[in-house]
């Protein structure tokens, strides 16, 4: 069972967490949350969904202030460093933490969804790249996006960039692609930033993987994420 405390001080919120995931006991943190204005658009920016929260340092983002239209799709891990389970909670975490990068979702192997960064707030996840439709936003798409990783990995091809062949030929097969449980919430995930987001179209030029966005740089979510088990 999960308690969340709100203590009000001055224009901040203070929000210590506690939570334990079915595998990994995490970390007590405490976040401040930049409060933004009570009109009626700041209810579109919170999840109305069961979520974990567990917000990365306020380095690793920085306030949104243009308007979101696109969610993108990743798949992480920590399978260079530890082959054998890629898929600890906590060194997946501390990974962000290290490189200074975000995400404003990660959807664990069996379907838990953490709240990393506030929709209010850029996440740092989508890097230098193009959406041919929008030459506006060209090497900026962190600003006007959601993005949403997925705990897997891919294909041997895919993750040769990063993870040499002899590393990827030890890891547990059932590690490998992604968990029915991880589709069905991404699909609840995905229908809650849809229904308080009507700027993001539900179409493939708004919901996108990495690899659309910086084919060059990325191959993530990969070949084996399986597009039609969320609609498409």
């Amino acid at each position: 069972m999960r308690r969340n405390i709100f203590i009000i001080i001055g224009v901040s919120v203070v929000l210590l967490v506690g939570c334990v995931s079915p595998k990994n006991t995490l970390t007590n943190k405490e976040v401040i949350v930049e409060q933004k204005p009570l009109d009626e658009t700041y209810d579109n920016f919170i999840p109305t969904i069961e979520a974990t929260a567990w917000f990365l340092p306020e380095k690793n983002t920085r306030l949104r202030t243009g308007a979101i239209t696109h969610i993108m799709l990743h798949f992480t891990n920590n399978v260079l460093r530890t082959p054998e389970d890629p898929y600890n909670l906590e060194a997946v975490y501390a990974l962000f933490e290290e490189y200074e990068v975000s995400a404003h979702y990660m959807i664990g192997r069996d379907g838990e969804i953490f709240h990393l960064v506030p929709e209010g707030r850029v996440a740092f996840h989508a890097g230098k790249g193009n959406q041919l439709n929008y030459p506006e936003y060209q090497h900026s798409l962190n600003d006007f996006s959601i993005g949403i990783e997925l705990l897997a990995i891919g294909t041997k091809e895919e993750m040769l960039p990063t993870v040499p062949e002899d590393i990827y030929d030890v890891v547990d097969p059932s590690h490998i692609g992604y968990t029915d449980a991880q589709y069905q919430s991404l699909n609840i995930l995905l229908d809650d930033i849809l229904h308080r987001h009507t700027t993001i179209l539900r179409d493939r030029e708004h919901i996108m993987g990495h690899n659309e966005y910086a084919p060059v740089r990325k191959t993530d979510p990969g070949s084996l994420f399986n597009w039609s088990k969320i609609g498409f």
